[in-house]
């Protein structure tokens, strides 16, 4: 008996471990699922996009690094660049609730608004979940889901880390980089950069 609840711990345990590994992204393995509300509380499932390349660009529009990117309309100018050849942007906030870069209501539709976004649509992740499942580490970081819903790309938006926005047009876009890559049927040269920006503001 003994010997048979030590086999069933263990196999539980196993099972448990599996299931994580199972639900965090990877490169080159299947994006993992998820569902998340976008500021007027319409759900929006990755999987909703099945077939459609998909950037993921965690973003706290309070961070300096986050406006170096809007404020120059750098990021704007991608998102409508790339939503325009069909593919599906979507920002993501992870912050927490009293976080900064944490906005609720017509708060959070406001600066939306303000930021000029052009991205598909803006989702809350207040509890993490997300961030964690994909590794955010950081505001912006930016992940690319091929059509056949594999993670192809995950780390910075650029190879210049700072917050001046005069280095823009110096850096190398990664993300410009990756989408034309796979936009002309090709695969992602670069698929894992480091990110740079402020902490991702998790409730822990």
């Amino acid at each position: 008996m003994f010997m048979r609840n030590i086999k069933f711990v263990i196999f539980t345990l196993l099972l448990i471990a599996a299931t994580l590994t199972a639900q965090t992204a990877r490169i080159n393995t299947p994006a993992p699922d998820f569902e998340l509300k976008d500021n007027t509380g319409t759900s929006h499932k990755l999987s909703d996009f099945k077939g459609q390349i998909v950037v993921l660009e965690w973003v706290n529009y309070q961070c300096p690094f986050v406006k170096k990117h809007y404020g120059s309309e750098n990021m704007q100018k991608l998102q409508k660049a790339y939503t325009e050849k069909d593919v599906v942007w979507l920002s993501i906030c992870s912050s927490a609730e009293g976080n900064q870069g944490y906005f609720e209501g017509e708060e959070l539709t406001e600066q939306i608004k303000k930021s000029g976004s052009n991205a598909t649509a803006y989702l809350t992740d207040s509890q993490g979940t997300v961030g964690k499942m994909y590794g955010a580490k950081n505001t912006p970081h930016m992940f690319i889901i091929d059509s056949a819903g594999t993670l192809v790309y995950a780390g910075g938006i650029d190879d210049i880390r700072s917050t001046d926005q005069a280095d823009i047009p110096k850096a190398k876009n990664y993300i410009k980089s990756a989408l034309d890559e796979l936009l002309a049927g090709s695969k992602v040269s670069n698929q894992s950069t480091q990110p740079y920006g402020c902490s991702v503001k998790y409730a822990d």
